[in-house]
């Protein structure tokens, strides 16, 4: 009891921090959505130039319901940019979008840890909204665990150890992936001219922003991780 208690303490900061994550990617791409750059350049224009001028011209670049469900599919070869993006001249359209053509470039040079995450994932921008379906899975093994008989509960025990091991893997790849996509965004978008360095700061904090949602990602598998191990160590100790 102790142990499950010592566990909620630690999941409800992680709770508010990925709601306050979620609320602030929302809040600064809103807030420089509406600034527009002084190049004029849309989101689309910005994923077209930054991969012609580097060589890459079998990726398509298409628009996509939602806002911020921006992400690069590499398999069907396609940059997609949400509505939010694709058509806006600000510079939070275009910070989104050259991140994604930093995943591009990622593949393109053989950056082994976006290799690797390809290979737990092919859709990049998947571990973002991973938080609360984590949770919310978390909370449907624990409630199995407590009313299911000795071998299911065993099996129910390895299943979340499975399963959270794998997403704390891809978390931890995931989060050197999008920082670097971004010091690449931002660097290209320089290097052609899109934003001015005096734009780049609010750049940086949209980018800097959507990449907290992984962290919190991050966190919350962790802690379900351990749990899950604990519950195992004490199964161990029991026999």
């Amino acid at each position: 009891m102790f142990e499950y208690l010592l566990f909620l303490l630690l999941l409800i900061p992680c709770l508010i921090f990925s709601g306050w994550a979620s609320a602030r990617v929302n809040k600064t791409f809103s807030r420089y959505d509406r600034v527009q750059t002084r190049s004029c350049m849309t989101g689309y224009d910005t994923a077209v130039r930054l991969m012609s001028r580097r060589g890459v011209t079998d990726i398509a670049v298409n628009r996509v319901e939602g806002k911020l469900t921006d992400h690069y599919h590499p398999t069907k070869k396609q940059v997609n940019l949400s509505m939010s993006s694709y058509g806006s001249a600000s510079v939070a359209a275009v910070a989104v979008a050259a991140h994604e053509v930093g995943h591009v470039m990622q593949k393109k040079s053989g950056y082994v840890p976006y290799q690797i995450r390809t290979v737990l994932v092919p859709v990049t921008n998947i571990g973002a909204r991973l938080a609360l379906p984590l949770v919310i899975v978390g909370v449907l093994l624990d409630l199995f665990l407590v009313s299911a008989s000795a071998p299911v509960g065993q099996w129910l025990v390895y299943i979340g150890i499975a399963l959270y091991g794998l997403s704390t893997l891809f978390m931890l790849v995931t989060l050197p992936v999008e920082y670097n996509a971004s010091r690449r965004a931002k660097k290209m978008l320089v290097e052609d001219g899109i934003l001015t360095p005096e734009e780049v700061p609010a750049a940086s904090k949209v980018l800097s922003a959507a990449a907290l949602t992984y962290v919190a990602s991050l966190l919350v598998s962790l802690l379900y991780f351990l749990r899950f191990a604990v519950v195992f160590l004490s199964m161990l100790r029991r026999r």
